[in-house]
């Protein structure tokens, strides 16, 4: 199997978005623009119609959801593998906010398998870059009621409630299902979650799109979704240091590492029984594996197959900063 799967890069997926900014292209050093207010670039993804698919090798132009079918364990890890697994399961994005995203939340497994989806919706952001001020929602500043959180969306006043939360370059934040949270603006991440698309709206700042209409808020949906008895906020802050090796989160959904590396760094994850994703953030290189060369930048998600082992990152120039993405049970 080791001469069939190797690790894939994939061509990314962009998304317009109302609140987008054009970062994206600025600072991750693409050389081309695909869209004016692209706030969303998809670097790895199994959601329907939505597939990211494999660029170079062999198995070019396959996407993730088909590997999954045709090598199962060999590709995901005996460690994740489930029959009853249609797509793979985590989604990847780079994210610039020009604007406020709307304040939202994401369902759990269990609201969203109740409604007919596969699984809910936690995340956890890496903060490439922030302007000066940079803020973020996350939470509630204060215990609410449902009631409470009716009566302040209907008066407009659901803002006063919220913790507002400065964030810069290097700052990390688990944001799991049923946080309330928005992105605010001025600020370039890296987005780890559970494969879904599942956003339910509660506040989108009175804003309308080039037709004049506002978007689509979901409050009932929301208010089943949020937990409203969840307080602590899960944040980490990776020193600027030239070397670095730092575990961030480890949860159920997946864990995430941070690396930083200036010299050749000797890879084999075959303990950990499942594939890993690099999500290089800063500085670009080569992916030295067997007879194969593969080149990265920066926002680009490499898929290390689980079967495949002993690989090395060489740096280009500079220190190369990558996430480490994983599924451990």
């Amino acid at each position: 199997m080791n001469d069939i799967l190797y690790p894939l890069t994939f061509t990314p997926i962009f998304k317009d978005k109302i609140w987008g900014g054009q970062k994206i292209n600025e600072l991750l050093g693409w050389n081309f623009s695909p869209l004016s207010n692209c706030g969303e670039m998809w670097a790895l993804s199994g959601v329907k119609n939505n597939e990211t698919l494999i660029t170079d090798g062999n198995l070019a132009d396959n996407d993730v959801n088909e590997l999954l079918e045709i090598f199962m364990d060999d590709f995901i890890g005996e460690n994740v593998f489930n029959p009853k697994m249609q797509e793979f399961p985590l989604l990847v994005k780079i994210i610039d906010s020009h604007d406020w995203l709307s304040v939202q939340v994401h369902p759990d497994d269990e609201m969203a398998q109740s409604l007919g989806y596969a699984n809910g919706k936690s995340e956890m952001w890496y903060i490439i870059d922030a302007e000066p001020d940079a803020h973020i929602i996350a939470g509630f500043n204060r215990e609410i009621s449902k009631e409470e959180y009716f009566k302040r969306v209907a008066d407009n006043t659901l803002a006063e409630v919220l913790s507002f939360i400065p964030v810069k370059k290097g700052d990390a934040i688990l944001i799991p299902a049923g946080l309330v949270h928005a992105l605010g603006p001025g600020v370039l991440l890296a987005e780890i979650q559970q494969s879904s698309d599942i956003t339910y709206r509660i506040f989108d700042w009175n804003r309308v799109d080039a037709g004049g209409k506002k978007r689509e808020l979901h409050l009932d949906l929301a208010a089943k979704a949020i937990h409203f008895d969840m307080h602590e906020i899960q944040m980490a802050s990776i020193p600027t240091t030239d070397d670095l090796n730092v575990n961030i989160f480890k949860t159920q959904w997946f864990v995430t590492n941070f690396r930083r590396i200036d010299l050749p760094y000797k890879c084999d994850y075959c303990e950990l029984d499942s594939f890993v994703i690099l999500m290089f953030v800063e500085g670009s290189g080569n992916i030295v594996y067997s007879h194969k060369n593969i080149e990265f930048i920066p926002g680009q998600a490499i898929l290390i197959p689980a079967s495949t082992h002993d690989f090395i990152i060489v740096p280009q120039d500079d220190a190369v900063s990558f996430l480490e993405v994983y599924i451990s049970k």
